[in-house]
């Protein structure tokens, strides 16, 4: 069983292996149709599309985020039409360093299902090693997917509540400009949550951006950060949710279990004009 990372050779080894299930996740938020047509135009063999915005968030009413977290039950029942059940070993992969994938690593655990894991250097080390794609999407056997929500994430209230406790540690997934509120091409508000601390997801990965640095490597970094931080006390916070999950992935490789993610983040937080907001590097 994998529950962080599975190598391409790996995978390759488990191509047809009933008892493994592969998603695209590919995505790109200046173009929402992005991924379901590049699935089209080839994707790794049986691997099935979830999209970011369709099948991987909720409903949004404005207030609550751009990439809200859907129902549990209807997550569930999406699962199980893709096969999934507790027997099934997920790999998720996309094509953008892994932020995409990662929200649903995050999401199957937010449901109890361990065993699922990100391909690590994504697409491109799959095409790297020469391995083929199709077209063709795969038809899979449904299953009953049974979710057991035993640690449900961080809401709204809680990191207001924090701004006094100072209880949990925040962690802002973003690049350090729009952290800085220097830029915002996303949402209408620049800044970060006060007393939230940066780490970019990309400093996970190596000097290409392509995979995952050594789980001591990543131990070093968020030992840094955290200055002797309890990794329960973490909350991991980005834009909207997503790229908030790479870091997250990131602490349990370095073997720092325990971490929480505020699905909401910035996007939700900034909805309300009376919550403050912070600029700079603290």
């Amino acid at each position: 069983m994998s529950e962080t990372l599975v190598s391409v050779a790996e995978l390759a080894a488990h191509l047809g292996d009933s008892s493994w299930r592969v998603f695209d996740c590919r995505h790109d938020l200046a173009n929402v149709e992005y991924g379901t047509q590049a699935y089209a135009r080839g994707h790794i063999p049986g691997a099935l599309f979830l999209h970011i915005d369709r099948d991987l968030s909720g409903a949004k009413t404005g207030r609550n985020g751009r990439h809200p977290l859907p129902d549990a039950g209807g997550f569930a029942a999406t699962l199980s039409r893709c096969g999934v059940d507790a027997n099934i070993q997920v790999v998720a992969y996309d094509n953008e360093g892994g932020i995409f994938a990662s929200r649903l690593w995050w999401m199957l655990r937010w449901l109890g299902h361990k065993r699922v894991a990100l391909l690590d250097g994504g697409l491109a080390a799959w095409k790297r090693a020469r391995l083929p794609l199709q077209l063709e999407v795969p038809a899979v056997q449904p299953s009953e997917f049974r979710a057991t929500l035993a640690d449900p994430p961080i809401d709204v209230q809680e990191v207001l509540a924090n701004l006094q406790t100072k209880r949990m540690q925040l962690i802002d997934a973003r690049a350090p400009e729009r952290y800085r509120g220097e830029s915002e091409a996303l949402d209408p508000v620049a800044g970060h949550i006060p007393g939230a601390l940066n780490r970019f997801y990309a400093d996970n990965l190596d000097d290409d951006e392509a995979y995952f640095k050594p789980a001591s490597q990543l131990a070093a970094d968020f030992a840094t950060l955290l200055s002797g931080r309890d990794p329960h006390s973490v909350v991991h916070v980005c834009g909207s949710g997503v790229s908030a999950c790479h870091n997250l992935l990131a602490m349990e490789i370095a073997g720092l279990s325990g971490s929480r993610l505020y699905p909401g983040s910035w996007s939700e937080w900034c909805a309300d004009p009376g919550r403050p907001v912070a600029v700079g590097d603290r």
